[in-house]
């Protein structure tokens, strides 16, 4: 089984969790009975916020930095049969079925194939209108659901 970091990480609960510690440790911090445990939320909280920052202002672009695959040049071939996508090290067809729909806003296509994982495709790559026309009509005959966000 392969795991991705957006299946199990949850930020949305994970920030509502370090302000409500934050919340109860300043209000048992003031409690003499409680000050331990007022102490022990405050850390927690601060914790939870590090590992926030970590994950998703820290991490993310080392790991872009020292991944060989994402500095290659990278050429993509879109035709009936699929995308073929090529640089110095992967050399892949992938069918349109591996789509289950396209987002096209103001500057990109995103092409998902799943809830949080994408396919981006910047439109400054399609040269003239009539490319972008000719992509768009054959992403509708294989994806079977687009979004248009302007």
């Amino acid at each position: 089984m392969r795991l991705h970091y957006a299946s199990y990480m949850r930020p949305k609960f994970d920030l509502v969790m370090a302000i409500l510690l934050a919340v109860a440790g300043a209000y048992f911090w003031r409690l003499p009975t409680w000050h331990s445990f007022g102490v022990f939320c405050v850390v927690a909280s601060v914790a939870f916020g590090l590992i926030l920052v970590g994950a998703f202002i820290v991490v993310p672009p080392l790991a872009f930095r020292f991944q060989p695959k994402f500095r290659d040049d990278y050429s993509l071939t879109f035709s009936p049969q699929g995308i073929h996508f090529r640089t110095a090290h992967i050399d892949s067809q992938l069918q349109w079925s591996l789509y289950s729909r396209v987002l096209i806003d103001a500057h990109s296509y995103l092409l998902y194939y799943s809830s949080r994982t994408f396919t981006v495709i910047p439109k400054r790559v399609l040269q003239n209108s009539e490319q972008q026309s000719a992509f768009e009509q054959m992403l509708g005959q294989h994806i079977p659901k687009i979004i248009k966000k302007d």
